[in-house]
């Protein structure tokens, strides 16, 4: 099992259960309890764990979480998400695209697609996708967030001088009652920003997000047309989207 790997298991764990035992891990992952050690130690320094005598335990900040520790974190969850929401989006379309570990899961789905441009506001997908001769890449300028997104009155300034075939947006928290929110108000408005020049509205978001309300609305969900999650979405959850309004796709 490779690092990345194992961060992404050691924080599903944590997110399942609270807490970890070394030898437990060490045991179930096949490598020794000092790649463990090492293991917890990564993550504790982005002060989502807490390390104690023989293991950790999850810390709830009610923070957002660093771009570092959302790249591991629900990992194969979200390529399923990348893949199927890749799925939604024709040739020739002109794509919407926030910033996000989920949303860089769909980059790299039309990585090697032909005829779509791609508008985003987040480097890190911009990264993935710039040298990638096949896509027609438009990256927003603004003020940058730790997230890694260019957010601001520049971005929507530029923003509204294209119209998107599709956006796709994540977030941080989604209820059927209070709909999309992030941790960010400039971030939220940014966001709102690509729903409005977009065509087809479409949220990524993992199971864990739902239920979640966080700071900043983004948008009501009767501004959504889609919603593309993974199957360990609550059953009551589930409903309840459904009956706000957008399709859902759990995959």
């Amino acid at each position: 099992m490779r690092k990345v790997e194992r961060l992404s298991a050691i924080l599903d764990r944590l997110a399942e259960n609270g807490s970890v035992e070394v030898a437990g891990l060490a045991s179930s992952f096949g490598v020794s309890e000092a790649t463990v050690r090492r293991d917890l130690q990564s993550l504790s320094r982005s002060q989502h764990i807490m390390r104690t005598h023989g293991g950790a335990v999850a810390v709830e900040t009610g923070e957002e979480v660093s771009t570092r520790v959302k790249a591991v974190l629900r990992r194969n969850e979200k390529k399923r998400i990348g893949r199927a929401a890749a799925d939604l989006v024709p040739d020739g379309a002109v794509v919407g695209m926030t910033g996000g570990s989920t949303t860089l899961e769909i980059a790299r789905a039309l990585a090697e697609r032909r005829g779509i441009t791609i508008v985003t506001n987040a480097i890190n997908v911009a990264s993935e996708l710039a040298e990638r001769n096949s896509i027609r890449l438009i990256v927003i300028g603004g003020i940058i967030r730790h997230s890694l997104e260019l957010v601001g009155p520049a971005a929507e300034a530029m923003l509204s001088n294209y119209h998107l075939d599709a956006a796709f947006i994540g977030v941080d928290g989604l209820t059927a009652e209070e709909g999309c929110t992030t941790f960010d108000e400039m971030e939220a408005q940014t966001d709102r920003a690509f729903l409005h020049r977009s065509q087809r509205r479409i949220v990524v978001s993992d199971s864990s997000k739902i239920g979640r309300v966080t700071f900043a609305r983004i948008t009501h969900l009767a501004e959504i047309n889609e919603i593309v999650t993974d199957s360990d979405v609550d059953s009551h959850q589930r409903r309840n989207l459904e009956d706000a309004g957008p399709k859902l796709l759990v995959v």
